[in-house]
């Protein structure tokens, strides 16, 4: 499965894709903001994670690219048959760009179109200003605040979380 958008092309991940991930993923500014990306994230680690991708323990994961090269992956878990948690991240040369959203949107309207959830979540450390502004653009409203591990710092993190209710995202969905 494919989604295109009018920048990037969203697709399946593939044993490829392991070595611009670990350079990317592996920066230490995008690993901190993630909850699950360690650092250092070395080549055997992701492909270990490409394996549980392809056996689909990860949810739906995307290759977020933009004219063939990996800027970032976005995709979503199934929690149960009513939610999905969101996720999301871009590779730090292509912060400020807008792909986050444009890609967290295309999966958030895959996400709807494809499953008959009641509503998505997601969630960003409170030290991370650039992720609220996405989730706010995509329509996410403030849920709470809960702490939250993050494999590359090592600790437990605040963070804020947020919800999508369908109705809501298919209006926002209308008017980007």
């Amino acid at each position: 499965m494919q989604i295109r958008t009018q920048r990037l092309n969203l697709r399946p991940l593939d044993y490829a894709d392991a070595g611009p991930m670990r350079l990317l993923a592996g920066d230490i500014d995008v690993a901190r903001m993630t909850g699950m990306l360690p650092h250092p994230y070395s080549e055997t680690a992701v492909r270990a994670w490409l394996d549980r991708v392809g056996q689909g323990e990860e949810g739906i994961v995307f290759a977020v690219t933009r004219e063939r090269t990996l800027v970032g992956c976005s995709g979503y878990m199934p929690m149960d048959a009513e939610h999905a948690e969101l996720g999301y991240w871009i590779g730090k040369p292509f912060w400020g760009t807008g792909f986050a959203t444009e890609a967290a949107r295309a999966v958030v309207a895959h996400a709807f179109d494809v499953h008959d959830f009641a509503y998505l979540r997601a969630g960003h450390f409170t030290d991370n200003a650039a992720s609220q502004r996405v989730l706010s653009k995509l329509g996410f409203y403030l849920e709470g605040e809960e702490m939250r591990d993050c494999l590359a710092r090592g600790e437990r993190v605040p963070c804020l979380t947020y919800r999508l209710d369908r109705q809501r995202a298919e209006a926002v969905l209308r008017h980007p």
